[in-house]
């Protein structure tokens, strides 16, 4: 489940960069995502003979948890099964990071779907965007428009994150983890 905002303003902003890496899997494996499921898209199939959904809430980033919670009831997932794809202001920008599980860290999206699940208990992989320029309001900086520069260098990035989420289909998640929160080049 990658996380972002829907609507073409937002398309290219920092914050959309969980929709990229499940839009960069649907492309890879051939899943389109043309179902509406509970203020969602989302697409089915069977890479390497796995079942695998990919799910994009297209409620606004802070609501996910209702999207989420309905697409999990309707898959009849539990909240392991689920590998939420979302921003990280914390970590440097292009940094990887996968985890079985915590705190939102403040990520509201994140807040939003671990209030609606009930529970801390899903996977994530976070995607490092840096901290923003002094003067400038983290919201701010999440919602603004990169520009061209900075989304090409960001492509590498999501393919790395698309790659680990590949990895998930034939190893387990320490394993995968091992190798996301491991492989690190800057964006540029």
């Amino acid at each position: 489940m990658g996380l972002g905002n829907p609507g073409e303003r937002y398309r290219l902003t920092r914050h959309n960069l969980g929709f990229w890496v499940v839009e960069e899997l649907s492309r890879r494996w051939g899943i389109p995502l043309s179902r509406r499921l509970g203020g969602g898209l989302l697409g089915l199939g069977r890479p390497g003979g796995k079942r695998v959904g990919l799910f994009l809430p297209l409620t606004y980033m802070n609501l996910s948890g209702s999207a989420v919670q309905k697409a999990v009831a309707h898959l009849a997932l539990s909240p392991g099964d689920l590998l939420v794809i979302h921003d990280d202001l914390d970590l440097e920008a292009g940094r990887l990071r996968m985890r079985p599980g915590g705190s939102s860290a403040g990520h509201r999206g994140v807040e939003s779907i671990i209030a609606a699940l009930g529970t801390e208990a899903f996977p994530r992989l976070r995607i490092g965007i840096g901290r923003p320029p002094e003067g400038v309001d983290p919201a701010e900086y999440v919602l603004m428009p990169m520009d061209e520069e900075e989304v090409r260098s960001f492509r590498p990035v999501v393919e790395r994150a698309a790659d680990g989420c590949a990895m998930l289909l034939d190893r387990d998640l320490d394993a995968t983890m091992g190798w996301v929160n491991s492989v690190y080049a800057p964006p540029g």
